[in-house]
């Protein structure tokens, strides 16, 4: 075959190679000279010194890759070979031996075992001790390899290294002349810093003493005799031992000196070389929001900061997948350590996919007419006269730069751009190791109030974004701003910016919105400028970091539409991780504090605003089936008769959503598609998928926007549920339920929305027989998919009444059948999405008085009842308690069939089970007591004369009782009070004289006076006045307790330590004197005297807040009390009346009392109101 291709080969062609030698075996070399060193024994004659030299040289220049047929163990019997054959007195050998031992264990990515790491350390460490200086830094070399990984096995020699006169403190300080042999020190100490997973850490006072050491070198100034490079290097390796510190020992700084000394070092690192910035910073940062640096000398700056220009980059490096040790030793090389591995890798930065070359010339067109300033962005540009795109190719060897200015200044600023990415991921690891409270102590510090004014508190993180030279650095620092952020929406809360503020000083309200305002700014900035497509994601996931934050509800209008449109053009960006990120942050817009008006008049521009002709970021579509190739299908045909009334212009942002899920891409997956799989016809998955969350948010937050295409965003959904992939089909699940949710509470009573601004009922009828005539069923089904399964119960859960009784008798037991079959699944995600959706159903108005479904529904929901997952109890207690409530309204319908008919025993079964959940946890504990009070509500006499009943009448007032007083959740505490007052409200319990009701009224009257919440105290005295019989209070002792109680409730009424229980005083108190008032409608001539006493004791007092009850409504969530003035003044004026008809005992003065004390109460009221 080889003969008749050369003779087929065409005149002329490219020369052919001659034969290559076949491969050497791998490791052939290293075998061969390893096994003559192996063969040597100890001589101190010169001829055996020279062989010594001559095979330590070869086994140095022998070219070894990581996984070259050299086994671990093989290393290490030739490093102790080397070891026992050259004595420490050998100074040369010495230091080939350590030069050696560095080269393969870092060439070859072996970490020595526990057994030869002994006699090796030993060795290298009295090496140090008896070798001349010369020797030091090759030995410190070979000593940072073995501890390399090893930290956990270095503890007997830790004394030796790390203790008061221990060598790598001596040999790391600021008194070691040599700067080589102090940086290679301290990367020793970095090494032992690094955690290894399932090895024991360094000890806490070991840490101590080299977080002291690595922060002593952070702020100590160059030395003179020290190089600019190896300065640099020394700052990388103290960054990074912190780093481990922080990141493996979990190291907690508590103390503010410590914390702020460590945050004033990494500021003054992270702008190391920066060109154009020169700052000074003080030893310890505190933490203060107000300006520290007064008296500093000001910021050096040497580039206008509106040009927000960097030098640039014109060279793209691809990395590829290695090992993170590989990968973290060809990053060092990069740092020209002369091939040393460093103390550990900079983890979580992306540095793989970030792009360290790309040029940044002026942009054109829609991107840079917008900000005033800005840089720009673009593909094409010359590259500027600090062209970096030398930088990341530096070699370990000094030999291989040019004697050029040029060569070394690219080296140079190189070494400094690592120690800011070094600082930064520093940084990082700080922003995660301490509380959220802590860090927005040091805010000011690292994000600015104002654009730069020439003071250091102005140079911030948003300044290595917009000047930074390096994209990686720029990315570390958007990445860390983004940290600051996530979570930040309670502190950044207090922010104020909606009216001027003229004052002698600037509330920190004011200066939270300034920052809010500049971040904004320089973000925007920083996108139009950016040209690598890894740090604009990180910019535009920053940004939408920022927008889910920031409470816009506070601050002046125009921020979000800024951001809004400046990311248009970035959804049609080449790197479909720049429109994933740009689709999550158009995302963020539309969720943070939905519905905004600003927001709501964005999503109604038309959809070519803020775009181009030629670069529209949505195809031009013409409705109703713009997306479609085929006719758009009855359904749409038939609902576009009853459309509400919208606006004419379509919502580009739905428009851009349906056409990423549904269309076709437009060309080949690209490189940089990572999710577009091979032969798929849509765009990429990350993208669809984004694009879903997008569209569910705008259901969410803006339905009224998003209705106007509810038939076409069904079709999306039959569409994304018909696929193949499940990621697709729960985010089409997902974004039915936010539909069907926005529907419901478009019919909600308390809705504002007018009627003809609402779905038509026929075309939500159309819109859910679409649903459930696609794949919707099929999803339900799934049960390879418990996820997808679940998610789709909850969609059908969200399906509107009024809708779901409209549908075709077959579709509606088709929903019911399987969730009632559903509750019987395996996986508990299922069954407790199928319980709660239950117990959705049974308050459907058309099926809670079919006693069969209600009966079915009960029994499927005290099964999940017994569940062994916690979130299947607790969705089947909710469930259980929506019945129950069923059950409550069905007895106040005329009709009595349903009591007739509901099943004794499954009340009873019902009831046992509501008070075995009433012990359970809080999540279930809460809902069996609300269920329990509906069923001792619903029970009538033909129940309750049963002998059966009795008992577990008895249990579950007794449940209820020990519930109340219970030191739980408040939510459970409340709901035993409200269902307690529900047990009074049963005419037919014998409430008064039953043993049980003493306890009951003790119960409430203690959460009355003394419980800490007040919501929980309102509830139980709406409870107390309930009962509407004299003798349902019991006897006169008892009625007497329950009214000194809440007289004592009434004196209590502001007592709390909790600020946030202020905001309920009033509704305690109208609810208090509502009770008070109905006592003494029902007192009899028995109860006179005692409540004549307490209005002589406490009469002032109770006087001034039954005014306050005449004059003003119940202010909170009192929704017992009678809220119109009228109806409070009728009942004094009951109560009045009542007292006047008592027949008095003889001689009893307290009548009279009370008479004339209600009849002031009723003059003052009614003087002061004018009547």
């Amino acid at each position: 075959m080889a003969t008749v291709q050369v003779a087929c080969s065409p005149l002329g062609g490219p020369p052919r190679e001659p034969p290559r030698e076949p491969p050497r075996e791998q490791g052939a070399g290293f075998r061969r000279l390893s096994a003559r060193l192996r063969a040597l024994r100890p001589d101190d004659s010169s001829a055996s010194r020279t062989e010594i030299h001559l095979l330590l040289d070869q086994l140095i220049s022998e070219n070894y890759s990581a996984g070259g047929g050299v086994a671990p163990e093989d290393v290490s019997t030739l490093l102790i070979q080397a070891c026992r054959l050259v004595p420490l007195n050998q100074n040369h050998l010495v230091s080939k031996v350590s030069q050696l031992t560095h080269h393969l264990l870092n060439t070859l990515q072996v970490i020595v075992d526990e057994r030869n790491l002994d006699f090796l350390l030993a060795y290298t460490i009295s090496a140090i001790q008896q070798c001349s200086s010369w020797t030091h830094v090759k030995i410190l070399q070979a000593l940072a390899a073995l501890v390399y990984g090893n930290g956990s096995r270095c503890q007997k020699y830790l004394p030796d290294l790390l203790g008061q006169s221990g060598l790598l403190m001596k040999l790391s300080g600021v008194a070691q002349s040599d700067p080589e042999v102090r940086r290679a020190a301290v990367h020793c100490m970095a090494n032992l810093c690094l955690s290894v997973p399932g090895q024991p850490y360094l000890e806490e006072p070991y840490q101590n003493i080299c977080f002291q050491a690595f922060l002593t070198i952070l702020q100590s100034p160059k030395s003179p005799e020290m190089d600019d490079i190896t300065f640099c290097m020394l700052l990388q390796n103290a960054l990074k031992g912190i780093q481990s510190l922080l990141n493996g020992g979990k190291m907690k700084l508590a103390q503010t000196e410590e914390l702020g000394a460590l945050l004033a070092v990494l500021k003054k690192s992270m702008f190391h070389g920066l060109p154009g910035i020169n700052i000074e910073m003080p030893t310890v940062l505190y933490p203060t929001p107000l300006p520290q640096y007064d008296g500093r000398p000001p910021v050096k700056l040497q580039l206008p900061e509106s040009s927000a220009s960097r030098p640039t980059m014109n060279r793209k490096k691809k990395s590829k997948t290695k090992p993170k040790k590989i990968q973290q030793e060809e990053e060092e090389e990069e740092e020209g350590s002369s091939g040393e591995r460093e103390a550990a890798p900079v983890t979580g930065l992306g540095r793989a996919n970030v792009h360290e070359g790309n040029t940044r010339p002026p942009s054109s067109g829609v991107q840079s007419s917008r900000l005033d300033g800005g840089g720009a962005a673009g593909k094409d540009g010359v590259s500027s006269p600090f062209s970096s795109s030398s930088w990341k190719r530096i070699s370990s060897s000094e030999s291989d730069y040019s004697d050029a200015e040029g060569g070394m200044q690219s080296k140079m600023r190189s070494y400094q751009a690592k120690v800011r990415q070094g600082a930064l991921a520093c940084f990082l690891s700080t922003i995660k190791s301490i509380e959220k409270k802590v860090l927005y102590g040091y805010w000011a510090a690292f994000v600015s109030d104002t654009p730069e004014l020439g003071s250091p508190q102005s140079v911030s993180l948003v300044t290595l974004t917009l000047k930074d030279p390096s994209p990686k650095t720029r990315a570390c620092a958007l990445q860390a701003l983004s940290a600051i952020l996530e979570g930040s929406k309670q502190f950044l809360s207090v922010a104020e910016d909606t009216s001027d503020h003229r004052r002698a000083f600037t509330p920190f309200s004011v200066m939270i919105a300034s920052s809010i305002r500049e971040l904004h700014r320089c973000l925007l900035l920083a996108l139009v400028a950016e040209s690598s497509s890894q740090t604009l994601t990180q910019i535009i996931k920053c940004l939408a970091n920022l927008v889910s934050n920031s409470p816009y509800n506070r601050l002046k209008l125009s921020l979000l539409t800024k951001v809004w449109n400046q990311i248009k053009p970035y959804v049609r960006h080449k790197d479909v991780n720049v429109r994933v990120s740009s689709l999550t942050l158009l995302g963020a817009i539309v969720s943070t504090h939905a519905p905004l008006p600003e927001v709501q008049l964005l999503l109604q521009q038309p959809c070519s605003s803020g775009l181009s002709n030629s670069d529209s970021a949505t195809p031009h579509l013409s409705p109703p089936d713009w997306w479609k190739k085929a006719p758009s299908g009855p359904f749409l045909e038939e609902a576009s008769v009853s459309s509400p009334p919208g606006s004419s212009e379509p919502c580009w942002l739905i428009r851009l959503c349906i056409s990423t899920v549904v269309l076709p891409k437009e060309d080949s997956c690209s490189g940089s598609d990572a999710g577009c799989a091979a032969g798929s016809t849509y765009m990429p998955s990350p993208m669809r998928l984004e694009a879903l969350q997008v569209l569910a948010h705008l259901a969410k937050g803006y339905f009224s926007v998003a209705q106007g295409y509810l038939m076409e965003l069904g079709e999306v959904i039959c569409k994304c549920m018909g696929e193949a992939d499940p990621s697709i089909q729960l985010h089409g699940a997902k974004l039915l339920e936010e539909l069907g949710t926005g529907l419901i509470q478009q019919y909600k009573p308390d809705s504002t929305l007018a009627p003809e601004q609402r779905v038509p009922v026929t075309m939500v009828v159309l819109f859910w027989t679409m649903m459930l005539s696609g794949p919707l069923p099929r999803a339900l089904q799934n049960a390879e998919h418990p996820t997808l399964q679940a998610s789709a119960c909850d969609a059908l859960s969200s399906i509107l009444p009024e809708a779901f009784s409209s549908l075709r008798s077959d579709w509606q037991i088709l929903c019911i059948t399987v969730l009632l079959g559903l509750n019987d699944s395996k996986n508990r995600l299922v069954k407790a999405a199928a319980a709660r959706a239950l117990g959705v159903y049974v308050l459907f108005p058309c099926l809670r008085q079919d006693v069969i479904f209600v009966a079915d529904t009960a029994n499927a929901i005290l099964m999940s009842l017994q569940d062994k997952s916690l979130n299947v109890r607790a969705k089947a207690a909710w469930s259980l308690g929506n019945l129950t409530d069923t059950l409550i309204v069905n007895m106040e319908t005329p009709d009595p069939s349903f009591q007739e008919e509901f099943s004794g025993l499954l009340l009873l079964k019902m009831l046992r089970s509501a008070i075995e959940a009433s012990k359970d946890k809080d999540k279930v504990k809460s809902n069996a007591v609300r269920a329990l009070g509906n069923l001792l509500h619903f029970l009538q006499p033909s129940h309750i004369e049963k002998p059966q009943f009795a008992e577990i009448i008895e249990e579950s007032i007794q449940a209820l009782i020990a519930t109340v007083l219970i030191e739980a959740a408040m939510k459970v505490r409340w709901n035993a009070c409200y269902a307690m007052g529900n047990v009074f409200k049963n005419p037919a319990l014998p409430l008064g004289t039953a043993p049980w009701t003493s306890q009951a009224y003790n119960a409430l009257t203690s959460v009355v006076t003394s419980c800490k919440n007040f919501k929980v105290r309102i509830r139980s005295a709406t409870a107390l006045s309930i009962p509407g019989k004299r003798e349902h209070y019991g006897s006169v002792d008892q009625y007497a307790q329950i009214w000194n109680a809440l007289v004592t409730a009434l004196q209590k009424s502001e007592d709390t330590t909790d600020f946030l229980e202020f905001k309920y005083c009033a509704s305690l108190r109208t609810q208090i004197c509502q009770a008070l008032v109905h006592l003494l409608s029902l007192a009899s001539a028995s109860d006179l005297p005692c409540i004549k006493e307490t209005l002589e004791l406490n009469g002032d007092m109770i006087r001034s807040y039954f005014l306050q009850f005449l004059k003003s409504g119940a202010e909170g969530d009192d929704a017992g009390a009678p809220h119109s003035p009228q109806e409070r003044d009728q009942m004094v004026r009951t109560a009045l009346e009542h007292i006047s008809t008592v027949q008095a005992l003889a001689g009893d003065t307290a009548k009279r009392a009370i008479v004339a004390f209600l009849d002031n109460i009723l003059t003052v009221y009614l003087a002061s109101s004018g009547s």
